[in-house]
């Protein structure tokens, strides 16, 4: 009897402890986490859009005769800077001062021919061919000038050089040039750049937008710059309409090959910023999320992430309005429910 009395008491005091660690587990599950919250405000932003393209000057020209011959003389070297008319190089001139004692001749004939048309002392068939040879020697002439006195169209900077004096330009690319060649010359100032851009921005971004331009190789530096063309059609596999980029470059910081980012002033919206610390990003995946404080327990929501400003964060979600307090300490302890305790 006094075997069973010890065997019942045993067992209570088992049911006890037992009943005593499942309290006690519940108790540590419903445990309030310490967390600082933050109430959110709806604020308005400048919207931007931020492209990655490479710079390109604003005018390239790879400069080559229209016919092969020698070269006489390059009268400039890699760097150089040369302003529009400058002389860049000459060709052998033994065709142009042929042609030009050719049209000297066909100048007397030409302007004898004029002189008796108007006493009508010659006929009309040799007036007619002596206007045609000298127009035609003319023409010639010119040609031969402009293929043998190479002219700088513009202002701009030497940025290739691929014979030199004396030799014999045949009318390949050689020496490195991407073109048919003799000397190649860019200008510098402004620079310009083609963007892509979504086809749902066609109506906002036109000609005359600003932009700014931000360097790598010049940390914090913002270079202006505008749109200087939209063009006028989309292309219907991209959805995208291209638009052209100018950027003064007066102290010529920026060259032609550099890598740039481009943000375009789209509009100006309000939305829900918080801070980058608060958002947690999904282990092994790219999901965000953040918890909001729902009736002091944990309310875990998916995100999108927008734009960052400084350390600030755009936060879309449907299930996010403005004065909803999201965590801002202490998130990285909690589950979805989890028991809040609010700190200072």
């Amino acid at each position: 009897m006094i075997k069973k009395v010890i065997l019942g008491m045993a067992a209570a005091s088992l049911l006890v402890a037992c009943s005593g660690k499942k309290q006690e587990e519940t108790m540590k599950g419903e445990e309030k986490i310490p967390v600082k919250v933050q109430t959110l405000k709806a604020v308005k932003v400048n919207r931007t859009l931020d492209y990655a393209a490479n710079l390109e000057a604003d005018e390239q020209v790879f400069y080559a005769p229209a016919m092969t011959g020698r070269i006489k003389k390059i009268y400039v070297e890699v760097g150089d800077r040369v302003k529009k008319g400058q002389l860049l190089a000459e060709m052998d001139r033994t065709q142009l001062d042929q042609a030009r004692v050719q049209l000297a001749n066909l100048k007397t004939e030409y302007d004898r021919a004029v002189k008796l048309k108007k006493t009508n002392s010659i006929s009309q068939q040799a007036y007619d061919a002596a206007v045609t040879q000298y127009q035609a020697t003319k023409v010639n002439v010119d040609f031969l000038e402009e293929n043998t006195r190479m002219i700088a169209p513009f202002d701009g900077v030497i940025t290739g050089k691929y014979f030199e004096n004396g030799e014999i330009y045949s009318g390949g690319a050689f020496g490195g040039a991407s073109k048919p060649a003799i000397v190649a010359l860019e200008k510098i100032n402004p620079l310009k750049a083609y963007v892509n851009l979504s086809e749902r921005y066609f109506l906002e971004v036109k000609e005359g937008s600003e932009v700014e331009l931000h360097s790598d190789l010049y940390p914090g530096r913002v270079f202006p710059g505008k749109v200087s063309i939209a063009y006028p059609t989309v292309d219907p596999k991209s959805r995208t309409f291209t638009v052209e980029i100018k950027v003064p470059n007066a102290k010529e910081e920026l060259r032609p090959g550099m890598y740039a980012t481009i943000n375009f002033l789209v509009d100006e919206q309000t939305t829900i910023l918080a801070p980058a610390l608060a958002v947690l990003k999904l282990q092994g995946a790219n999901n965000r999320y953040v918890f909001l404080n729902r009736d002091g327990k944990a309310k875990r929501v998916d995100v999108t992430i927008g734009t960052r400003y400084d350390d600030q964060l755009e936060i879309l979600s449907d299930e996010i309005h403005e004065n909803d307090e999201i965590v801002v300490v202490g998130q990285s302890r909690l589950i979805d429910g989890s028991l809040l305790e609010i700190t200072e």
